[in-house]
């Protein structure tokens, strides 16, 4: 036992390295330095729950003050012993708020203490030790609550790795409660300044359940530190007086205006708070940081695993009383109770979007057009949110950019392209001629394209291909198509060894010349016509009893295009031959398909083909004058 005079008595060691720990906080287990002050302001609040625990009626007081590189708090709480002293502040795993086996010196039960131990912040009980990552002395002035014959105790550590402690006259601190000052080492003076002190203890111990007031030195009234209740959780005369209030309680915090706000209320959990709607796109692979307050302090405002993947296009604020910290208290522990909260939150976040489509359209347009990326990806794996938001969700189609109910509605046959440059190409044919198309060459689209039948089976979804487009076509006259039989039999030829058949149409706009259709039938046909090509004997063997009839890739000429006519109409073979190769090569380039060898070996061939073609014609003609 320690001795009850007021001299100090003989330093102590700590049972840890010190200097090892400090390496270890501020190095490997706290991101950074602030975090000293919630350590300070947790101890503060748990020895308050614990002498309300005791005494109801005891006054509660937290008063934090910095000045002149000095960071002192003073609580009204429970307070210790002499020997808590030593056994509470030089151990890790040591707290005020535990009951250990064997230890009697405490008044409260163990019944008593397993009805409080849930009010409690800390569960790891490094305490006031951290406090070392910016203090060089640490003092501490304590008297208890459950002994009222207890004399006050000084504890005064350094960060040498000694304390001492010893007892003080009773007028040296009359009431229960503790003292803490801390003194600034050398590097960390910036930590210890006023008004940072005051900002990390706004950011920590807003929420917090008990009133902290802090004083800068400077001789004003103190100020409150606290901000409760939290916005959320506060009565307002209107719903918009509400929402003006949580606009500019994101805006302070998270720093936009949202787009809207949605509650995250969830008692069983022990979970309250709000989540807010992000006013401008964001990817969804970003890891959105949610603040998560436990009991009121601030754990951190990072947190990723809160909500669903889904949701990335909320920031989210709440306290808990029932989710775990990390070791550092920086970060939730992911365990089954947090896999529940998720779900749970995602619900929410759901049920908000179905109210919007029931009550109110207009902010649920507004909504989509900045996040229907968010809404895709949620609705591919929820058939009942896909049947609510299908109505609304936008997409780009052969008619424009609309939402799948207006497209069905003047579509009951869709296709749909995998590619954006697929789309692309054929979007403006396919609208002259009343084909549907729908781009799904953007992410979800195609998935969400392929479930739609299930929500409404009155619609057929294939995928684009080449016979579908050439149906729509206008066919050409039989006679006309006579006529040009010949053409039509020099341009098959030339592109039969691309596995290219080749049809004549006529179709709208006249300026596109040709148009290369393709389907993934045709593209596994020619690989597969490549691999043998290739093969050895067996697996030629084996290659060759896969063939299949799929149908082929196919270069529709356009009968309307002047050029085609023209090109039609040559005498030459050979140049005609030549002209459909280049036809071929420019159509595949709008298609924007990546080219084949045999593909670029044909483009290379036609271009030389008509220069050389060029140039044997000028020399034509220049040969009669130069005989004059």
């Amino acid at each position: 036992m320690t001795s009850t005079s007021t001299s100090p008595s003989a330093p102590h060691s700590f049972q840890v390295d010190l200097r090892g720990l400090v390496d270890l906080l501020s190095h490997h287990l706290y991101s950074s330095p602030r975090v000293y002050v919630r350590e300070l302001l947790q101890n503060a609040v748990d020895a308050i729950t614990a002498r309300h625990a005791l005494d109801p009626a005891a006054e509660i007081r937290i008063r934090l003050s910095a000045s002149g590189g000095r960071v002192t708090i003073e609580d009204s709480g429970i307070g210790l012993t002499a020997d808590e002293a030593h056994y509470l502040l030089a151990t890790i795993g040591r707290s005020s708020k535990r009951a250990d086996s064997g230890d009697s010196d405490g008044d409260l039960n163990e019944q008593g203490l397993e009805a409080t131990r849930q009010e409690f912040l800390g569960q790891f009980g490094i305490g006031l030790l951290a406090c070392f990552v910016v203090a060089r002395q640490i003092r501490v002035v304590t008297r208890s609550a459950r002994d009222p014959h207890a004399a006050p105790v000084e504890w005064l550590a350094t960060d040498d790795g000694s304390y001492t402690v010893r007892e003080l006259p009773h007028e040296a601190r009359p009431e229960p409660g503790t003292t803490v000052v801390l003194q600034a080492r050398p590097g960390a003076a910036e930590w210890a300044v006023p008004a940072k002190v005051e900002e990390l203890a706004r950011d920590y111990g807003s929420l917090l359940p008990y009133e902290i007031t802090f004083d800068d030195g400077e001789g004003g009234e103190p100020r409150p530190v606290t901000d409760r209740p939290a916005v959320w959780d506060r009565s307002f005369h209107t719903p918009d007086a509400r929402r003006v209030a949580l606009a500019g309680h994101c805006a302070q915090l998270f720093g936009f205006t949202p787009l809207d706000s949605i509650d995250l209320d969830l008692p069983v959990a022990g979970v309250r708070g709000v989540a807010y709607v992000l006013p401008e796109p964001t990817s969804p692979a970003h890891r959105a940081g949610h603040r998560v307050h436990l009991k009121g302090m601030l754990l951190t405002e990072r947190a990723d695993n809160l909500l669903p993947d889904w949701a990335f296009f909320v920031r989210a604020v709440l306290d808990t009383d029932t989710l775990r910290p990390t070791a550092s208290r920086e970060n939730l522990y992911d365990d089954e109770t947090l896999a529940a909260v998720r779900d749970a939150l995602g619900a929410r976040v759901r049920g908000w979007l179905a109210e919007l489509a029931a009550s109110d359209p207009d902010r649920l347009a507004a909504f989509l057009q900045v996040h229907h990326l968010g809404v895709k990806s949620m609705a591919r794996h929820d058939p009942e949110l896909l049947g609510l938001m299908l109505p609304w969700l936008p997409f780009e189609t052969s008619d424009g950019s609309m939402s799948l109910q207006e497209f069905a509605a003047a579509h009951t046959d869709i296709h749909f392209t995998r590619t954006v440059e697929e789309f692309r190409q054929i979007a403006p044919i396919a609208a002259a001629h009343g084909l549907g198309v729908i781009n799904a060459g953007y992410t979800y689209d195609a998935d969400l394209l392929a479930l739609l039948p299930a929500v409404r089976p009155e619609l057929k979804v294939t995928e684009l291909d080449a016979g579908a487009v050439t149906e729509r076509l206008d066919p050409v006259p039989t006679a006309a198509e006579l006529a040009l039989a010949p053409f039509l039999a020099t341009a098959r030829t030339r592109l039969e060894p691309q596995s290219c058949d080749v049809v004549l149409r006529a179709f709208q706009p006249v300026a596109v010349p040709a148009l290369y259709l393709d389907d993934r039938q045709a593209c596994q046909e020619r690989d597969r016509t490549a691999a043998l090509e290739s093969a050895d004997s067996l697996w030629s063997g084996i290659l060759g009893a896969l063939r299949g009839s799929a149908p082929r890739a196919r270069l529709v000429l356009n009968h309307n295009n002047p050029l085609i006519r023209r090109i039609a109409a040559l005498p030459d073979e050979a140049l005609t031959g030549t002209a459909v190769e280049s036809l071929y090569g420019q159509a595949l380039l709008m298609s924007q398909r990546p080219l084949r060898p045999a593909d670029s070996t044909l483009l290379n061939r036609a271009f030389l083909g008509l220069l050389e073609w060029t140039t044997h014609s000028t020399d034509d003609r220049d040969t009669p004058g130069d005989q004059k």
